[in-house]
């Protein structure tokens, strides 16, 4: 091994999945991550640089490149320095309207960039300085290092470590984690296991649930071909879904994930759907789990029923139930889950995925220390046509990711609206059938949303 290599190990086979996705179609941009933050505060630009590159010797994933040419199965390489630069530009001399401009070139211009997998470290950093004390802070990185779940843990480390060196002091001690761990349990799993139950799972489905009958647009040649569409839930409705949710023992995931099924039953006039899901895929008997920086996330299908006559609270629980067996067998690659169905030829298991975001974060960005942070986005690309996402805080916000060469923005705005009046409907009251939530549901939509509806209804065959 030569001497700047720390350690070499296979990839996960989640890592394989978006290896191939990336390297099949490049130009798309697929997992390619970029959060952007904008804090204010008496930046000291030297120990926030100095931070990151600690942070890099902390986390085996900052310094991991990626080789598969002329190789039988592809192998992650640890190296054992990488250096982290971050880009400085001043923009205080630039009009705000400006700044919001450039700003969104470069986020775009960075999307077209790509990575280079046999280079690391496969992150970016950027530091763009709009006023004497404000700052946007731009990190990318590629999924194949780092899943969603990890972003909390990297920053509060790296909170620590620039509020101790803007002091002129040590780093303080804290303990990095080493993505080979994981590895090494993986290939501990029984497979076997793990794939009768996906059979069991998935004995029944043919097709996804399509949304074919939703699209209005034509392809094209596109580059960009995703955005984003947002609606929040008033704090007093989200407050009244917390209560509920934690008096019935439910997570709000599960009752966002609840009213996504329930709408793609009620639009199919099908009572068996199918979405797909993330799990955080930190596995409980692995020690340290729970906290390692790594992408472990996997993307699973959940094969859920919905009859209209259904209790809906009985019908959560169950869909709960469903989740947490889910997360026993949550390491297994999707591609082989779709295996165990029945769809076949080039049929994606699901056409729709639902995410719901770390509420750490939140947390993690309010311990800036001397730095206030304003505002948090993220901007993501998956392979899916629909991506429903779900923000936790005060007001639950749920957003809708889509592909803007197959769907209307009116088509996304409608089904956004829906889902919110579905959601503030189970805020008032769990103890309803499905078919009863529904009813109360269309009382209050608009007319274009019934419109909406019933041209779904009317033709759901995938193409």
């Amino acid at each position: 091994m030569r001497e700047d290599i720390q350690d070499i190990y296979p990839l996960s086979p989640i890592q394989h999945g978006i290896l191939f996705h990336a390297l099949h179609a490049p130009e798309l941009g697929l997992y390619h991550m970029q959060d952007i933050y904008t804090f204010k505060g008496n930046l000291n630009r030297s120990a926030f640089e100095r931070a990151w590159q600690q942070l890099s010797a902390l986390h085996t994933v900052l310094r991991t490149s990626f080789y598969w040419e002329e190789l039988e199965k592809p192998l992650q390489v640890v190296h054992d320095q990488v250096e982290v630069p971050i880009e400085y530009q001043d923009w205080r001399e630039i009009a705000p309207d400006a700044q919001q401009a450039k700003l969104k070139f470069f986020l775009k211009s960075d999307r077209l960039r790509g990575f280079d997998f046999s280079q690391a470290p496969l992150i970016r950093l950027a530091l763009f300085q709009v006023e004497d004390k404000v700052y946007y802070f731009v990190c990318v990185w590629h999924l194949i290092i780092l899943d969603g779940w990890s972003i909390p843990f990297l920053l509060k480390d790296v909170i620590e470590i620039y509020e101790a060196y803007s002091q002129n002091q040590d780093a303080p001690l804290i303990s990095g984690s080493c993505f080979g761990d994981y590895i090494n349990w993986l290939q501990q799993q029984d497979l076997s296991q793990a794939a009768e139950f996906w059979r069991q799972q998935l004995r029944e489905v043919t097709e996804p649930t399509s949304l074919a009958n939703l699209y209005s647009q034509k392809l094209s040649n596109l580059e960009e071909r995703y955005e984003d569409i947002q609606i929040s839930l008033s704090a007093a409705t989200t407050k009244n879904l917390e209560t509920l949710a934690r008096q019935h023992h439910l997570t709000i995931n599960t009752l966002v994930q609840g009213a996504w099924a329930i709408l793609l039953c009620h639009y199919s006039g099908k009572n068996n759907v199918i979405y797909g899901c993330t799990f955080s895929g930190r596995p409980v008997d692995l020690p340290g789990a729970e906290l390692m920086v790594g992408e472990m996330v996997n993307t699973l299908p959940v094969n859920i029923k919905v009859n209209m006559d259904d209790d809906l609270l009985p019908w959560l629980q169950e869909l709960q139930t469903q989740l947490v067996e889910i997360r026993e067998y949550e390491y297994y690659p999707l591609v082989d889950v779709q295996k165990c169905s029945q769809v076949r030829g080039n049929l994606p298991l699901f056409a729709s995925f639902v995410v719901f975001e770390n509420q750490k974060t939140g947390r993690f960005l309010e311990e800036w220390g001397s730095l206030n942070i304003s505002e948090h986005n993220s901007f993501y690309k998956t392979n899916y046509p629909l991506t429903i996402v779900g923000y936790p805080g005060s007001e639950l916000t749920i957003g809708i990711n889509y592909d803007f060469q197959l769907f209307a923005a009116a088509t996304i705005v409608n089904i956004l609206e829906h889902l919110k009046i579905l959601l503030e409907n189970m805020a008032d009251n769990l103890n309803l059938t499905i078919q009863e939530l529904l009813s109360l549901t269309e009382q209050t939509l608009h007319p274009e949303l019934v419109i909406l509806k019933n041209q779904m209804s009317l033709n759901f065959d995938f193409v």
